[in-house]
């Protein structure tokens, strides 16, 4: 079964479902604010001591809590906090990219433990798909009947309409053709019976950082993901917007205007892409800043020329969204080495100070804390959320 565009629900619940929601608003607030005791899960939640103490001894006994380190006080006797177990629940998730694939599988908190990736030329779904079955076995192995039975679904994270790509990356129309007609619930359901949900990867990566990253500090900000094309992601309220026809935060298209005065899109400004192309211009093997994300240092100025381009068109992004909806911050977060991403931001800050502001207020810029894996780990978030907690995506009622 695929998921892509059916979370919102608008009908009335009855007494199972009202259940579920309560037990859904705990988890979240568990995720989001940490361990607790009842009664300050009472207090949060605004839900009765004895509703809050039935729930959490139910989901004790399902192994989705576990009792933490007791807590005393002044007086009485000690409060013990409850926390998520991080066996309670597990999910899949994956990355499509324009060289790689990666599959990783998470806990309930989000910590990564398996991680595979494979590498090719460009993206064709029959090796992928062979990668996926060789990478599900090998979970299922790691996890045991009992455990694989907690995995939320699998997440899918991929670029729209990859077929597109043929220009950019050189691989042939025919075999970007494949994409056209692809069905990853149909493919995957051959090899397991586990849940499908499709995303944008960008959109994805904000998802990421937003539960586990740096945009847990803000309730309204603009997320930048420069990977081999640049994208984005919009969180509103607290949770990820993705707009009625799920295209919010398509940063990629953002018109910008270059130094030679050319108007062009963010995606053809600010994108991974343009400094293969550097590197390759040169003479060297530009394959290393897709093996290494760790240490681009060996490419000295064509990295640094390259940031100052990026962040002066992420300056004029930054603002153009910001004209639109008055965000707290503005997150920046790539597949590259944490020293080049810190580089960006500072460029991004430096000439933001430059520009015309009036009327406007000026976001904070900061870096994302998640990085290469973003959109993986943000996959993997998908199905967990669908199926535990409230709201992952705003408008969502659970």
């Amino acid at each position: 079964m695929t998921h892509e565009d059916s979370r919102v629900q608008t009908t009335g619940r009855n007494q199972s479902a009202l259940r579920d929601h309560n037990e859904r608003l705990i988890l979240t607030k568990l995720s989001r604010q940490g361990p607790m005791p009842g009664s300050e899960i009472s207090r949060v939640t605004a839900l009765s001591p004895q509703t809050v103490s039935v729930i959490l001894r139910e989901l004790e006994q399902d192994g989705m809590l576990t009792r933490g380190t007791p807590m005393r006080g002044r007086v009485g006797k000690p409060s013990i906090p409850m926390e998520l177990s991080k066996n309670g629940a597990y999910s899949i998730g994956v990355k499509i990219g324009r060289r790689s694939a990666t599959v990783v599988l998470t806990n309930i908190l989000g910590e990564v433990l398996l991680n595979r990736s494979v590498r090719y030329d460009y993206p064709i779904p029959g090796p992928i798909m062979k990668f996926l079955n060789e990478a599900l076995t090998q979970i299922r192995t790691q996890l045991g009947s009992r455990d694989w039975d907690r995995i939320a679904g699998i997440g899918i994270a991929k670029p729209y309409e990859i077929w597109a790509w043929h220009d950019t990356i050189g691989a042939p129309q025919r075999d970007l053709d494949l994409w056209r007609d692809f069905d990853f619930a149909d493919s995957l359901g051959q090899i397991c019976d586990l849940d499908v949900f499709v995303e944008n990867d960008a959109t994805a990566a904000s998802q990421a950082e937003h539960l586990y990253g740096a945009g847990r500090a803000w309730s309204h900000y603009a997320y930048f993901f420069v990977g081999t094309f640049i994208g984005g992601g919009v969180v509103l309220n607290d949770a990820v917007f993705e707009g009625p026809f799920v295209n919010a935060g398509a940063f990629g298209s953002l018109p910008v205007r270059t130094a030679t005065g050319e108007t062009r899109q963010l995606i053809d400004t600010a994108s991974l892409y343009l400094l293969e192309d550097r590197i390759r211009a040169t003479g060297s093997d530009p394959s290393a800043i897709w093996q290494d994300q760790s240490d681009w240092s060996q490419f000295g100025p064509i990295i640094e020329d390259w940031i100052a381009q990026t962040g002066t068109q992420l300056a004029f992004a930054a603002l153009s969204v910001c004209s639109v909806i008055d965000f707290e911050a503005i997150v920046i977060d790539g597949s590259m080495p944490g020293r080049v991403r810190e580089g960006l931001v500072a460029r991004a800050r430096q000439e933001l100070e430059t520009l015309d502001t009036r009327g406007l207020h000026v976001p904070q810029v900061v870096a994302g804390a998640i990085g290469p894996q973003a959109r993986e780990m943000g996959a993997a978030a998908i199905p967990i959320h669908a199926k535990h907690f409230l709201a992952l995506h705003a408008g969502d009622v659970a």
